[in-house]
């Protein structure tokens, strides 16, 4: 986390930390962890969490082998050095697990057409790796790849609070507003907001949420209710709340 603080030089990174009190959220042992040292290998002390949240059920995919790593250089990374990321953080993940992870969604929703070739040659069985409002196979160069996107819909907390009024007090209900029974929904969450520094808050939300008649469920449950859009492409696009360029869908 610590090598993100040199891009507080920029107005709008400088902006989101302020206004989404990043300090509260993540405090300062993370903030600063690997500034002057390396970063922990965060599988080594708390690998078994992870098997315990697939044990309970829960759909356990690839994030990233290194998330900063990853979010930073991905503009100059080639096809080995992509493929080399994923490989890393699969093996280390298939060893947690015990068995291949079924799915993956990179960091920050930065994917380019290399990433999605890279991900065909692992035995993931979807893939959420952009924004947009519909499941789809994306297309590249031509081709449409086997391994279908479910994208997130809905805009995450960090892109929300600060903004239009939205405050901690209103957030619940403001995001609420946003799910229609007509159309996908797909959330984000992050550990260190929903399950940490808010989390009554989102206990509130999942009760708010349950109460209206929205039910949860995963992602590959998703993927088997919805139809597929028949096919789309994924491009750079800015969305509000949040700094610089996320993959996005565009419908063929």
């Amino acid at each position: 986390m610590g090598r993100h603080l040199w891009r507080l030089v920029r107005p709008t990174f400088l902006w989101k930390m302020l206004r989404t009190r990043a300090a509260s959220l993540y405090g300062w042992d993370i903030l600063l962890r690997g500034t002057l040292w390396p970063g922990s290998i965060i599988s080594d002390k708390l690998g078994y969490v992870i098997r315990d949240v697939a044990e309970a059920g829960h759909e356990v995919g690839l994030h990233a082998w290194d998330h900063h790593a990853w979010q930073a250089h991905i503009d100059a990374m080639d096809a080995e050095s992509i493929h080399r990321s994923l490989d890393r953080g699969f093996e280390c993940l298939t060893h947690i697990l015990g068995h291949p992870p079924a799915c993956s969604a990179v960091p920050g929703w930065k994917c380019n057409d290399l990433v999605l070739q890279a991900k065909a040659r692992f035995p993931f069985r979807y893939n959420s790796d952009c924004r947009g409002d519909s499941i789809f196979h994306p297309l590249v160069q031509g081709r449409e790849l086997a391994q279908p996107q479910v994208p997130v819909t809905l805009p995450t907390y960090d892109e929300m609070i600060g903004h239009d009024g939205v405050n901690d007090e209103n957030y619940n209900d403001r995001l609420l507003a946003l799910f229609s029974p007509d159309r996908l929904n797909v959330l984000t969450i992050h550990a260190e907001v929903e399950g940490l520094a808010r989390r009554d808050m989102f206990a509130r939300f999942v009760k708010a949420a349950i109460s209206s008649g929205i039910r949860f469920t995963s992602l590959e449950r998703l993927l088997r209710e919805h139809p597929l859009s028949r096919r789309g492409t994924i491009i750079r696009h800015e969305i509000p709340g949040r700094e610089g360029w996320v993959a996005c869908q565009v419908g063929l």
